[in-house]
């Protein structure tokens, strides 16, 4: 049986998270409030987020700004988005 969690980002009981996605606090804080759904949004974001803005990973202030971003995409707040990228209407 698969476990639920309240979705902090989409606002419902969702299917969660079989293991926390990252290590520490904050794979552990996903984990608890932030549904598969929201996570494979979220990844989708990242993506796009890393290619349009060419981040390199091996880069402190690159990983340090894609952190800040995904904390504001599960809060609902503005984030940076990829130049032209129109999100679908719900």
């Amino acid at each position: 049986m698969s476990r639920t969690v309240m979705c902090r980002k989409l606002n419902k009981e969702l299917k969660g998270l079989d293991t926390p996605p990252i290590p520490g606090e904050i794979g552990l804080e996903i984990y608890n409030n932030i549904s598969e759904q929201a996570w494979k949004e979220w990844q989708s974001q990242q993506t796009m987020l890393i290619n349009e803005k060419q981040l390199n990973m091996m880069n402190a202030n690159d990983r340090t700004f894609l952190k800040e971003e995904m904390n504001k995409f599960f809060k609902n707040e503005d984030f940076e988005q990829a130049e032209g990228y129109v999100p679908p209407t719900k």
